[in-house]
């Protein structure tokens, strides 16, 4: 499937929405045999971007496209070429719209990250809410840098699962980086979705529908979780409209 692309913040994303890289997941890549990261990108993500070089090369490597997982980011591709072909595609719903187009046990989903209890949670929720999808395994890694043993250990346990599809909950941007690792030595493809993990397994109350695609989803997280989030939101969403209008010619 081919989609279109954009730069927000220096950043190339992809035009799409959540049904079509669902169905292109799920029927496409889930079949190719290739290994490809797909990086679910907000502001933050454009944020630490623009502050670290390191970081940016990540979000360019050419194993993982960027999709837009944030209001604000999916307005900018909007405006940059005054079409709305651009659409949020929010980390959670494409995780919810992948399970549920799964529901034959055609493909085995791994999920990696978060802590063991939300883990539990998330599989039991999953298979409830989810009936016949093919869970192959999950894995609550330990709390370390992302170097070659780490990686190295991820990828032993979710090849000898032998998944279709591995799904990253770690958080940015070490979901990001371990992401783009494995994207090079995993034949599947590997999806960060952030707090998706969380939210279906109840660990976190996600944001009413309505608030979603309003732009102001950041501040119901931060009133719900204020002292691990005030720094992100606060000063990450400042930098990404710096990045931004520096960039916007890029």
């Amino acid at each position: 499937m081919r989609f279109e692309t954009d730069s927000v913040g220096g950043i190339v994303f992809v035009r799409a929405d959540v049904e079509q890289v669902s169905r292109w997941l799920t029927h496409d890549l889930a079949f190719g045999g290739v290994g490809i990261n797909l990086r679910l990108a907000n502001a933050y993500n454009i944020a630490l971007a623009s502050k670290s070089s390191a970081y940016a090369a990540i979000l360019a490597d050419d194993r993982g496209i960027n999709l837009p997982d944030g209001s604000p980011v999916a307005w900018a591709l909007r405006i940059r070429r005054k079409r709305p072909s651009a659409e949020q595609v929010r980390g959670p719903s494409l995780f919810r719209a992948s399970l549920e187009s799964t529901r034959s046990g055609d493909l085995g989903h791994f999920f990696l990250g978060s802590t063991e209890q939300v883990l539990h949670s998330l599989t039991q929720n999953v298979r409830n809410q989810y009936r016949g999808v093919k869970i192959a395994g999950a894995y609550s890694p330990p709390f370390a840098e992302v170097d070659d043993q780490y990686v190295n250990l991820c990828a032993q346990i979710v090849r000898e699962a032998d998944p279709d599809i591995l799904w990253l909950g770690l958080g940015t941007p070490k979901q990001d980086i371990l992401g783009t690792r494995l994207a090079h030595v995993l034949d599947i493809p590997i999806v960060n979705v952030g707090a998706a993990f969380d939210f279906v397994a109840g660990s976190v109350v996600e944001a009413p529908a309505w608030l979603r695609g309003t732009g102001l989803e950041w501040m119901y997280r931060l009133m719900k979780e204020p002292r691990r989030l005030w720094k992100r939101y606060v000063f990450g969403n400042m930098r990404f409209i710096w990045a931004t209008m520096i960039r916007w010619r890029d």
